[in-house]
């Protein structure tokens, strides 16, 4: 049970960071967040305590957060994709990057540039234009967000938390 991932929120709501339960335990018991939402059928029980398991925590004070960017390179790069090449959806296999717009015609280094391909497909496109190839992207590459990057470590969030990621 003390591998539950808690989602921490900033004082206005904003999605903070996702904490372990015991660390979220930590901060209930001293005093320094709110519980939003809990698993309403769990609690934690000590000799003179029993407290519900939090899904949700928010800061009792709002804290300002510089967010990091997410260093660009290969591994990012296929965890922004799912480990699934760009051109065909095949998801086994090597994976590598492959440039959209070649470096050889000006492409550069950047989240946009830059998708998952397998070795067929990248071997298929070589040093040419999309059109060139006559290959098309499944979908458009874009910079990830901090927050939902995050959340891919996770996995499928819990239900509670969809409020408060912006999620329907």
């Amino acid at each position: 049970m003390f591998h539950k991932s808690v989602l921490l929120l900033n004082q206005n709501y904003e999605p903070l960071t996702v904490l372990k339960l015991r660390r979220a335990i930590t901060l209930l018991i001293l005093g320094k967040v709110d519980l939003i939402e809990n698993d309403r059928d769990k609690s934690i029980c000590s000799v003179n305590l029993k407290l519900p398991v939090p899904s949700v925590l928010r800061l009792k004070y709002y804290v300002q957060i510089k967010r990091k960017d997410i260093p660009l390179n290969k591994k990012n790069i296929l965890k922004r994709d799912n480990h699934e090449c760009q051109y065909c959806g095949k998801k086994t296999g090597p994976m590598t990057t492959d440039h959209v717009i070649p470096k050889a015609m000006g492409g550069e280094d950047s989240w946009e540039n830059l998708v998952c391909a397998c070795l067929e497909c990248n071997n298929r496109k070589g040093n040419r234009t999309l059109q060139a190839a006559n290959m098309k992207l499944l979908r458009k590459p874009k910079k990830p967000n901090y927050f939902t990057f995050i959340l891919k470590e996770i996995g499928t969030p819990d239900d509670k938390w969809r409020p408060y990621l912006f999620q329907s």
